[in-house]
């Protein structure tokens, strides 16, 4: 499995954020911004990076605190910061995107409806009191966007699923919303399900991300 780094990135007007990132060992696919949980950058978001990497992505994971204080401009800006860095590192922005599980899920949506991106993955969405619902921003995604969503979980019933479906699809872009049924917005539970949005996932940035 390839190792990840941690390293705090200093940009020049003084902001600084830290980072925990991932490089294939070959020949760099393009870039992917993963947006973690509520609890943080734990072992299973480290898994996920490495991962990704393991894919050919150089995969990078922002730390951005506050849980379920995290407001739409704090995770804009932390977005805005690690893209940064992706383009540092030599990635052009229509080789970037974003994907996120359970918090890091509405994140993901939140980012892919007010930024450019090559592609966006949103597996699972917690209801956060701070951030826009789902509902309200799925129809205005700017970036190709995949959101895959169980519907046993307390976050998303079937009903909410078709109706995010319909929304995103007025979008201008493509968007495809998968429903699990009998699955939780974690996954955790159906290694089935979670193994076929693993490969959903990997799919949709090959697809888009060129």
């Amino acid at each position: 499995m390839t190792s990840t780094s941690t390293v705090d990135y200093q940009r020049t007007d003084g902001r600084a954020l830290r980072l925990t990132f991932a490089e294939p060992d070959g020949a760099i696919r393009g870039g992917l911004v993963v947006l973690h949980e509520g609890e943080g950058v734990t072992d299973g978001v480290v898994l996920l990076v490495a991962s990704l990497a393991n894919e050919g992505w150089l995969t990078v994971t922002p730390h951005i605190d506050d849980g379920e204080k995290l407001t739409q401009q704090d995770l804009l800006d932390a977005t805005d910061i690690t893209l940064e860095w992706l383009l540092e590192h030599g990635v052009e922005a229509d080789l970037r995107g974003v994907v996120g599980f359970d918090l890091g899920g509405t994140a993901a949506l939140v980012v892919a409806s007010h930024r450019r991106l090559g592609a966006a993955v949103s597996v699972g969405g917690q209801r956060v009191t701070e951030l826009p619902r789902l509902l309200d921003i799925a129809g205005h995604v700017t970036s190709p966007w995949l959101g895959m969503y169980g519907d046993a979980g307390d976050d998303a019933g079937g009903a909410e699923v078709e109706q995010l479906r319909e929304a995103a699809a007025s979008a201008n872009v493509a968007t495809n919303v998968v429903r699990y049924p009998g699955a939780n917005h974690r996954f955790d539970a159906d290694p089935g399900a979670a193994e076929e949005a693993w490969q959903r996932t990997l799919d949709w940035f090959d697809a888009h991300l060129r």
